[in-house]
């Protein structure tokens, strides 16, 4: 079999049956038995597509078939599977929340913040101009703060850990790549795992936010730059790389990928990925390589 689609529930749920997955592979031409990765969870349909493949069609035939189950579809090919680099963003993606609008909930400013946090992740504008406007409404407030949002707002998505420790077992190399600020994803590569971390950084001045960042500012071309950089000096051929994130300043990088992830992401992103993550948590990407459950690496 050459190709493989990826039927992938949310943990816990059950929502993936025997009797489910089978009706799937009834709209899969050419398909095998399915393969289950974790039962409930995940399993594998193997299969050869008809030329020329029609793959947005089948997986429209897939979702019709699961009846509106809260179950992510996947179809990639078998060949280069198993990713030998992770390039992954942070806020809203390996953590749950959007770090700069934590910050601004303690300057009173969060809805103001989030708006423009909001549409920069959309697409709707320049990320490095919202940047620079966000931060410096938070000018003067406390470098404490920091220490606050990350000891009592920043939570991890759930299998963040786990994909990271799995994929690193298995010989991979974890970038941690964000727009948002050193100070936070230096802590959270260091509970997850990840190799090395890059982020802007905010300028501090006895105690407090200056309302500046150090520039040049990361952006989206500091992503797929970062992609590019560990995949030279690690030697590791495009197709064995993932990248995954959930606005617009991760296009770059997602298109760029062997295989590029849209996880809960914002339109602009999940119209232009390989794979959308919709229900699942962060151990669907393992599933996507073909890890089973037994298999990972529990944090």
């Amino acid at each position: 079999m050459t190709h493989v689609i990826t039927l992938i529930g949310a943990p816990g749920a059950s929502a993936l049956t025997h009797s489910l997955a089978s009706r799937a592979c009834d709209c899969v031409p050419n398909s095998g038995q399915p393969i289950w990765l974790a039962d409930g969870e995940a399993c594998d349909i193997p299969f050869v597509p008809d030329a020329p493949h029609n793959f947005p069609t089948l997986e429209l035939s897939m979702r019709a078939a699961l009846g509106g189950v809260r179950i992510d579809v996947a179809i990639q090919p078998v060949a280069n599977r198993r990713k030998e680099l992770l390039i992954a963003d942070m806020d809203s993606t390996i953590i749950q929340q959007e770090c700069i609008d934590e910050i601004a909930d303690f300057a009173g400013l969060k809805p103001k913040i989030a708006a423009i946090t909001g549409r920069a992740m959309r697409g709707e504008l320049e990320f490095e101009t919202a940047l620079r406007e966000r931060v410096g409404l938070l000018n003067g407030l406390d470098e404490e703060v920091l220490q606050q949002v990350i000891d009592d707002r920043i939570k991890l998505t759930p299998g963040a850990s786990t994909l990271v420790r799995t994929m690193k077992k298995g010989g991979a190399f974890c970038a941690l790549v964000s727009g948002g600020f050193s100070f936070f994803t230096s802590r959270i590569a260091a509970i997850t795992g990840f190799d090395i971390d890059q982020a802007n950084r905010l300028e501090i001045s006895h105690g407090k936010l200056t309302g500046r960042v150090n520039e040049p500012i990361l952006g989206q071309d500091a992503k797929l730059e970062a992609l590019l950089h560990y995949s030279q000096v690690k030697g590791i051929a495009r197709e064995k790389t993932m990248a995954v994130g959930d606005g617009a300043n991760d296009l770059a990088m997602i298109t760029e990928a062997g295989l590029g992830i849209a996880f809960r992401a914002k339109p602009i992103v999940a119209a232009q990925a390989d794979i959308r993550i919709e229900h699942a948590d962060l151990t669907a990407l393992l599933y996507l390589q073909g890890y089973s459950k037994d298999s990972f690496v529990e944090a």
